[in-house]
């Protein structure tokens, strides 16, 4: 039998873990800098609102590097892949810990960045070649798992580290997970997994001028544009606008962290069954969300109820979203 069937037979093969890891790194990464601003700006020397600029320099470095490294690797084994990003994400990140300024952490934010968007697609695929058809959708929520545990457990340790230790610590923090993450592909990871099929650039482009790759990857930008636009700055809000203390932040960033594995976990059981109407179930619902957050503001009960439901909205749509990507994108890589 081999590793890739093995793997198959398993519910839960050991590679999954390994890709829940990797996306538990990236997630802490990702989400951890806004529960660091007001500290990095002071050390740094910079606005609050420059310092929020580094969440766009990620954004901005994941919207190039995906297409970028996905076109580059679309011919190179799967699990070569992973561990290749999972060095690049390291390595940013010990760049982040040693950034003597803000220009170098900009710098090393984007390079960090750089793997995020074509570990998550190649991993997903990856994820669904581990487990039978009619568990797809459950296994890439598996993987996504990681990054909703991420913000539950992740980010809130990480601003809490940064608060004892320095935010220098939280990414050196960060880079060990990395290496963990690094390490778990390269061992778990079979080397069939997901095994690339040999096409061209052109047809790796073309797969962009499909209509339902095109409303997939529109509804994603849409849709999580409002979501960040809201999230990226969730700590001036609860401190400045809503009046929670700094010491409360972090526990209410773990509801957002519970939110979003119930969101993640639910849109992958509705998706393996109906995916259609899981992914519209979870936009509406989010539309609906987003919308209250004006009359929520100034309530701290009624705030931590916004951002947990905020967390269940946005990450239901995770798994339908990126099945319905794979299933139009065939016959690319």
């Amino acid at each position: 039998m081999s590793n890739l069937t093995s793997a198959r037979s398993s519910r839960f093969p050991p590679a999954l873990l390994a890709l829940t890891i990797g996306a538990f790194g990236i997630g802490t990464t990702e989400f951890v800098i806004m529960g660091l601003l007001q500290q990095v700006a002071a050390d740094l020397g910079v606005s609050l609102s420059a310092a929020g600029l580094l969440i766009s320099g990620y954004a901005l470095g994941v919207f190039v590097g995906a297409p970028v490294l996905t076109l580059a690797s679309a011919r190179l084994p799967r699990k070569a892949v992973l561990v290749g990003l999972m060095l690049i994400f390291t390595v940013g990140n010990v760049a982040c810990a040693l950034a003597p300024d803000y220009t170098s952490l900009m710098v090393a934010r984007v390079l960090t960045s750089l793997a995020h968007g074509t570990f998550f697609g190649v991993g997903a695929v990856v994820a669904t070649s581990l487990v039978p058809a009619e568990r797809r959708a459950s296994a890439i929520s598996l993987m996504f798992a990681g990054l909703t545990v991420a913000t539950l457990l992740g980010v809130p340790a990480g601003a809490w580290l940064g608060l004892q230790l320095g935010w220098r610590a939280t990414f050196w923090a960060v880079a060990a997970i990395g290496v963990l993450a690094t390490s778990a592909v390269a061992v778990w990871v079979p080397a069939a997994a997901g095994a690339a099929t040999p096409v061209s650039w052109r047809q790796e482009v073309a797969v962009l001028q499909r209509g339902q790759v095109l409303l997939a990857l529109a509804i994603t930008v849409v849709g999580y544009a409002g979501v960040f636009a809201v999230f990226a700055y969730i700590q001036p809000l609860l401190l400045q606008v809503t009046g929670f203390a700094q010491s409360t932040v972090s526990p209410v960033l773990l509801v957002f962290g519970v939110g979003m594995i119930v969101g993640n976990l639910l849109g992958g059981r509705l998706a393996d069954r109906r995916p259609t109407a899981a992914l519209l179930g979870s936009l509406a619902a989010l539309v609906v969300v987003l919308g209250a957050l004006g009359c929520v503001l100034h309530s701290k009960a009624a705030m931590v109820t916004f951002v947990g439901l905020l967390g269940v909205a946005a990450f239901a749509t995770v798994a339908p979203l990126q099945l319905r990507v794979l299933e139009h994108a065939r016959g690319a890589g």
